[in-house]
Parts: C-alpha cells; structure tokens; sequence
C-alpha cells in the first residue's frame, strides 16, 4: 500500500500542521524527506484552508482572507536533488475525500481579490459543486453536468534566496506603480498570516517578513492552473535548493482554461499520489528556465464545441494593439451573451465557463492591429440543445434558481 507521507485533518485549522505552508522561503525545511524514484501520497487542503463552506451564502467569499492563500502540502525533500537539476514528477492518481465530496465556485469581491470580469462581477457570489464518482454538478447551475479533470492548480519548487529576491523586487516595482489600484497589482509578503512549515520564532518572523505570496505562477511553476496537469501527467521542475522542496495544493475537480473566475475551478480538498526521480543537470541539457510537462492521456471526451471569437477591442470600443488578455475577455464575455438567452444568469454563464472543461486559444497575435483569442465552449455538457437556429434559441430555465450573492458591507 502506498504511504501517504502528508496528512491533513480538515476540521483543523491548516496553521497547526507544520507539513502545510503558505508563502515561498528557500528557509523553509522540508516536511519529509523521499528519494529518487519513490511513490507516495499526499492530503492537500483546499485552497482556502477550508475557509468556504458548503452552504448557500456567499458571505464567506466576501470575507475570505486571502492573505492566508495557498496552503500547500509540503515542502518533500528528495534526495540528492542539486539547484540546476530537474525534478521529474509523475502524477499517478489523484481524488477526493469520501467524507468531502463536494467543491466550490467563487467570483471574489473586487475590493477583495476580484478576477479576470472583476468590472462585470463586481460582488461576491458562490456556487456549490456536487462530486458523483468523475461527474459533477450543481444546485446553483442547473442544466449542465460534466466529467472532471482533477488537478492541482499549484505545484512547485522551492525558490533559491538569489530567485526570492528576484521576485520580490521586480513585484514591489510593478505595484509600485499604482499602489491603491484595486484589485492590487501584485500581492507583496505580508507576514502576519504567513505559515511557515516547521519554522518558529525569530527564523519564523524573518522569514515570513519576506517570504514570496503564493498567487502568482513563476519561474518555478507555483499557481499556473494547467487543468490538463492530470493522472497520468509527467512534470520537469527546475531545481534551486539542495533537495528541490517540492510543494502542491490549489486542487481542482474541473476548470475551464484561464481560471477565469479567479475562485475559479470546482476547488476541493483531496489527495494526490505522485512518483519523483532527478535529471541531474537537467536545466542546463534542456535549456528549462520554467517548467515543462507532458498532459495527462485521460481528458474528457467532448468534441462538439460552438467557438466564441473576440478581440483586442474592449467594451467601450477603444482599440487596444495585439492585446491576448483583453481578446479572450471579449470573447468570455460574447459567450456569457450567448448563454443568457437560453436562459442562464450572468453569473450562472460565468461560472460554466469558469468550471467546465472549456478550452481557452491564442488564434492570432500578429494581424495588426488586433489579436485573436477563442472560448470552446463543449455543448455535450447541456442537458438541452445549444446550437443556434431560426427557431431559437428557446429559453430552457425559468429564473427561479440562481448563484447566491453577498452584497459588499461598505
């Protein structure tokens, strides 16, 4: 039987098991130290820490403190890991808890966190997931099922003191930029909610001071949201401190390709049970400055899309030049349009399209002025018929159910 080398009590706060983290530090000691070629298990908190709860009120989105945000198990040593070497990491299997089977769907306040439609969505909202075996739905979204692709949202290594730096000083100077932008630009340490690991004391207090936040995807991997990074995936993390420290959290059942919602995939507690081995050199022989991997071979099988194009025109008509963010924005926000007419809330298309297994392309960034991004949105996962036609469309919800908001307090 496989050991699981982390284990979580969720009913217990994360600040109390000295296997969890929430800040990058190269200080940080390992959890548990493995060797090469070892399999193991993992228990991972959601994201929050269990800050969200299964109920129909969305105030615990509103007043979730992100400050606290990623718990992530770990760091696990391995063996003879050296900075430059890859760490090779096989994901085998991944899942939920029996006593757990649910996750959440959130839009954050944008005075608090916001999200990629922050202008559009600006008050918290919270939608409920039920987990059936690999399927999943929702009593706030009716209309819709689908096959979830669990994943970690985040995985990572260590950073080296040198990269800690890095990252702290070119983050400061982005948010330096316009300090009191809300949502921030960049979440800067913050050390009060910092959870260290095994650190205490004095070593604690320092290192949390400066210890790096968990939000950002960066040259070591950390929060990249990749829902293809699933069983069966195979990933090379640049190693930058003896023994690699490797950490994950932030799992998801199912997430649509941007994490658009920022709360953004079905979120859940859960286990993951993973392989390591070491390329030494690797970095160097392969030229990997961040990561690089290969995609599960298991995906849901949904090949009937309808594509929602949009550009780098936003929606007050000004003309923005090759802008990806800006386009894949139009285009969410032409497919949220498209699903009001059957039916669907906003934010009932929002979180679709935020949960389920959409995909996300860069059609064209060189056609000045304009780039070119597209939304798949997977019609087999509608309980009704969404292609268009001059009968239609036909609304096929009646308004009486919808995704729970909690107005901001001030």
């Amino acid at each position: 039987m496989t050991e699981t080398i982390i284990k979580i009590i969720l009913e217990e706060s994360p600040h109390t098991n000295e296997k969890i983290h929430n800040r990058w530090h190269p200080d940080i000691p390992m959890a548990v130290t493995v060797k090469p070629g070892d399999d193991f298990k993992i228990e991972c908190y959601d994201w929050t820490g269990g800050q969200i709860k299964d109920d129909n009120d969305a105030s615990d989105v509103r007043d979730v403190d992100l400050t606290q945000v990623h718990f992530l198990s770990g760091p696990v040593g391995v063996e003879g890991a050296e900075p430059g070497d890859l760490l090779v990491v096989d994901i085998l299997d991944i899942g939920t808890f029996d006593e757990s089977l649910w996750g959440f769907n959130g839009f954050f306040s944008k005075k608090n966190g916001g999200g990629f439609l922050t202008d559009h969505f600006p008050e918290a909202q919270k939608s409920i997931w039920d987990i059936n075996g690999m399927f999943t739905k929702s009593r706030h979204v009716p209309g819709v099922e689908y096959a979830g692709l669990i994943h970690p949202g985040l995985i990572g290594c260590l950073p080296s003191r040198e990269l800690l730096d890095e990252w702290n000083r070119r983050e400061k100077e982005l948010f330096d930029t316009d300090p009191d932008r809300m949502p921030a630009l960049a979440t800067l340490p913050h050390g009060e909610t910092a959870h260290m690991g095994k650190l205490t004391g004095e070593e604690k207090a320092r290192a949390a001071a400066e210890g790096a936040r968990t939000v950002p995807p960066r040259e070591h991997g950390g929060n990249c949201d990749i829902k293809d990074l699933s069983r069966g995936s195979k990933v090379y993390f640049p190693v930058y401190v003896k023994d690699a420290g490797l950490s994950m959290g932030d799992l998801h059942f199912s997430q649509g390709d941007g994490e658009i919602t920022f709360c953004g995939a079905i979120e859940m507690a859960g286990w993951i049970h993973i392989r390591v081995n070491l390329i030494k050199g690797g970095m160097e022989k392969y030229a990997i400055k961040n990561p690089i991997f290969k995609p599960s071979p298991i995906t849901p099988k949904y090949d009937d899309y309808l594509i929602f194009e949009g550009i780098s025109v936003d929606e007050g008509g000004k003309q923005h030049y090759l802008d990806v963010h800006i386009a894949y924005r139009q285009a969410c926000l032409n497919a949220i349009n498209y699903l009001e007419k059957f039916g669907y809330s906003r934010a009932q298309a929002y979180a679709i399209l935020g949960t389920a297994p959409v995909q996300g392309h860069i059609s064209g960034v060189v056609d000045i002025p304009n780039a070119c991004a597209t939304l798949w949105l997977p019609t087999d996962i509608f309980e009704f018929n969404l292609q268009p036609g001059n009968d239609g469309p036909t609304i096929e919800l009646d308004g009486s159910v919808d995704i729970p908001l909690a107005p901001d307090l001030d």
